[in-house]
């Protein structure tokens, strides 16, 4: 529904997403210019990522009361580990990376934060919540995704990340995961709501500041003699 929960976390986030839009980071990658070092960081990270996306979906699946929920989100949890993984591993191939070497990164710590959040969102919050705080991830790279594949260079070296997310395909698993978010926070008080609206917003700020620290290089600002790496 337009006049409904996502529509108005759309509308409450619309500045932050013209600044993600903005960012070094998808400006560059939209004109091509993108230095391959940082795309190499960014694309591990994403991986790293993602697998616990994955996980915070399944989580989200187990707490859900429809079995047609049920079903979608545990869908969602294979799709990130198939589907995205087949884009990680082509641009793996191109760096010279193993998925095995990849997935022995440290994550960022603006990576640790966003999915430990998540993970604490579907695994204690319940299940409104935990879709609220997973529908930023698809709503902010289909509206980027969108931008860049209408502006993005000839020949960009990432035009296969561009095609990923601006697929129609996953503009309709976007409309579907808002579509649920919308019917849980329909039919919840307004605390619950309240709730929802507060994960969303953090997921916002949390997808701008993954992307940020992928083209800084952010790194841990201490270091531990442990084996940690």
């Amino acid at each position: 529904m337009e006049n409904g929960f996502s529509a108005a976390m759309r509308s409450r986030t619309a500045g932050l997403l013209a600044r993600t839009i903005a960012m070094p980071f998808n400006a560059e990658l939209a004109a091509g210019t993108l230095a391959r070092d940082r795309f190499r960081r960014y694309i591990v990270q994403d991986a790293l990522y993602l697998a616990e996306y994955g996980r915070a979906l399944a989580l989200i699946a187990s707490k859900a009361r429809a079995p047609s929920h049920v079903a979608w989100f545990a869908k969602a949890a294979e799709g990130i580990i198939t589907a995205e993984r087949s884009l990680h591993d082509h641009y793996f191939a191109g760096y010279g990376l193993t998925p095995a070497e990849a997935a022995a990164v440290e994550p960022s710590p603006a990576c640790l934060l966003y999915t430990s959040f998540l993970l604490v969102a579907a695994h204690q919050e319940g299940f409104a919540v935990g879709v609220a705080a997973v529908v930023p991830c698809f709503r902010v790279y289909w509206d980027v995704g969108r931008h860049i594949a209408a502006t993005a260079a000839k020949d960009n070296p990432y035009r296969a990340w561009i095609a990923n997310y601006s697929d129609p395909a996953f503009g309709t698993s976007v409309a579907s995961v808002e579509s649920i978010a919308d019917a849980e926070a329909a039919a919840g008080g307004e605390p619950l709501r309240a709730r929802m609206a507060h994960a969303y917003l953090r997921a916002a700020q949390l997808e701008w500041m993954f992307w940020d620290a992928c083209y800084s290089g952010e790194d841990w600002p201490v270091r531990i003699s442990s084996g940690i790496k």
